[in-house]
């Protein structure tokens, strides 16, 4: 069962008891600082109908000015504090996002678009905004209403009745009206991402889109999602105009009590004119109080929505750890397959079914069969991006489960037609962060003959590569990869058609260097070019077909 978002809200607070019991001291001296205005005043009046310009009078005018002084002091070093923790969340969210990404369950993002995920980061743009008004604005509207009814309390009983009226009155307003308003929020925030994704998808294929343009299916399925948001916004307006609705009723019923009470009170004399003003000012500051806890549900309704919405990110499950072992430098990888089962969850057919083999350290293998019959799915689960049902696999002769998955990716080069370069330097997306000396980097830019293209650019190998590398020959792309590879220093090579778009010549002559049995790594290929059998020393043949 998911955590509500409510409780969500708790546990990110949790992380800031420190700076928020600082928030809230402030937060109680200034809504007592507050009231010192109208008690200052009803003073100050006290004095003016006496009719004396006194030293008091002048102390007190002071007095009050003093108050209004350092409830804003106080009000600065929360807006600190909540800074504080602004920045602090926005850079944990997203260390958050980039150390769960990568390890999110293959199948777990199987049927999710992974970049609009990432779309969820902004939400905590919403909760950065949302934070102030929740824990300054909120908490001092609350201790001003409580200070407030205290004093009142103080000049007479019967604003304690009030008092427990107004506080149930706003319990009853919430209870009703809260768990709808927060369920419309996560709906419109439903569309919200459907239609940003939508846009993506747009932008992703924006050339189908512009040869097509005179169908107008992009404009109508954005039309129709608009739509969809536009009722799911309607409908949280609904709820939030609803609840200020009966505040209007709830106001004016308080206003006209306490008005009519206070002025009975005065006609009794059981109040002086001064207390009467006083109480009046405190009655204003309760009623605006109020209505500023009002307007900020719609706030929290913002934060709670936003925490859901990473939430879903955060509750992916990772990829399992469970071994211990290491990786030996020793030399390449041996496998062996004993009866392994796949099938994707909600499928009934194992799609790789008792499959057994065994692959010798230093093999060059070529891994062939029919459309369908799960070769892509195999060089998955050889790479531990898949979770295979059944079966037992081992990397020279130990349990695949045994190792560390981070000392068994270290020892991995892998190629896969989904593999795309990233924004950033050819270096960077050779090197990837791993310690290679120049001199081993230009060894590699020279098999791969990348030194002629890469010297026309204007920085040579720190030249700018796009996201995705648009503007890059798809043969320079698979070269990159191969270089990416090759920088690793793999004990065990899978690929898939990784030179599929490279010419023939070069193809054949970067084969032989792969396929060389003076590589100390085991290779394993699905590629229908001849060569590549010419050169390997097992044929891996997958019979199933699906």
């Amino acid at each position: 069962m998911g955590i509500s978002p409510v409780l969500r809200f708790w546990n990110l607070l949790s992380q800031y008891k420190p700076e928020l019991r600082q928030i809230y001291v402030y937060a109680v001296f200034n809504g007592m600082v507050n009231l010192t205005l109208p008690l200052g005043i009803q003073a100050i009046i006290n004095y003016i109908q006496a009719g004396e310009l006194t030293t008091s009078w002048i102390v007190l005018v002071c007095f009050v000015l003093v108050g209004i002084a350092i409830a804003g002091f106080l009000q600065v070093y929360q807006l600190r504090i909540v800074e504080n923790i602004q920045q602090d969340l926005f850079t944990k969210s997203a260390f958050e996002f980039a150390y769960r990404i990568p390890k999110i369950s293959f199948l777990q993002l199987d049927k999710i678009h992974a970049p609009e995920l990432v779309n969820r980061f902004f939400d905590t743009l919403t909760i950065q905004k949302g934070l102030p008004k929740v824990l300054i604005d909120f908490s001092l509207a609350a201790f001003q209403i409580i200070f407030g009814l205290i004093l009142l309390a103080i000049y007479s009983p019967y604003f304690i009745l009030l008092g427990f009226a107004l506080i149930v009155v706003l319990l009853l307003i919430f209870k009703i009206t809260g768990p709808k308003g927060l369920s419309t929020s996560l709906k419109e925030s439903k569309y919200k991402y459907q239609l940003a994704h939508w846009l993506e998808e747009v932008a992703r294929v924006n050339r189908s889109f512009k040869l097509n343009a005179s169908s107008k299916f992009h404009l109508n399925k954005t039309d129709d999602i608009v739509v969809n948001y536009l009722s799911a916004r309607e409908s949280h307006f609904q709820v939030l105009i609803n609840q200020f609705r009966l505040f209007i009723g709830f106001k004016v019923f308080v206003a006209a009590g306490l008005l009519v009470l206070g002025g009975y009170l005065v006609f009794q004399e059981q109040m002086n004119i001064g207390q009467f003003v006083a109480a009046e000012i405190i009655i204003i500051l309760i009623i605006n109080s109020v209505e500023k806890i009002l307007r900020i549900i719609d706030t929290i309704y913002d934060v709670l929505t936003a925490l859901e919405k990473i939430g879903y990110v955060t509750d992916l499950k990772l990829d399992t750890e469970n071994g211990n072992n290491s990786v030996s430098d020793d030399g390449a990888f041996a496998l062996r397959a004993e009866a392994i089962q796949f099938r994707f969850p909600d499928e009934d057919n194992n799609i790789i079914d008792k499959l057994s083999f065994e692959v010798a350290a230093n093999n060059k293998v070529v891994l062939t069969g029919k459309s369908g019959s799960g070769k892509t799915l195999l060089l998955q689960i050889l790479a531990g991006i898949l979770p295979f049902e059944d079966g037992e696999l081992f990397i020279n002769d130990a349990p695949f489960k045994h190792y560390r998955r981070d000392s068994l990716y270290d020892k991995l080069g892998v190629a896969f037609p989904t593999n795309q370069v990233f924004e950033g330097t050819f270096r960077d997306n050779i090197v990837m962060g791993r310690p290679v000396s120049e001199k081993k980097l230009s060894e590699i830019i020279k098999l791969l003959k990348l030194t002629a293209y890469l010297a026309k650019q204007s920085k040579g190998v720190d030249s700018f590569v796009d996201s995705g590398g648009r503007r890059l020959p798809r043969s320079v792309i698979q070269k990159l990869l191969i270089a990416r590879i090759i920088a690793g220093e793999p004990k065990l090579l899978l690929m898939e058609d990784p030179l599929q778009f490279v010419e023939e010549s070069e193809k054949k002559r970067i084969i032989d260097y792969l396929m060389d049995q003076q590589r100390n790594w085991t290779l394993i290929v699905v590629s229908d070019f001849h060569y590549w059998k010419e050169k390997s020393n097992q044929i891996l043949k997958l019979e199933k077909s699906i």
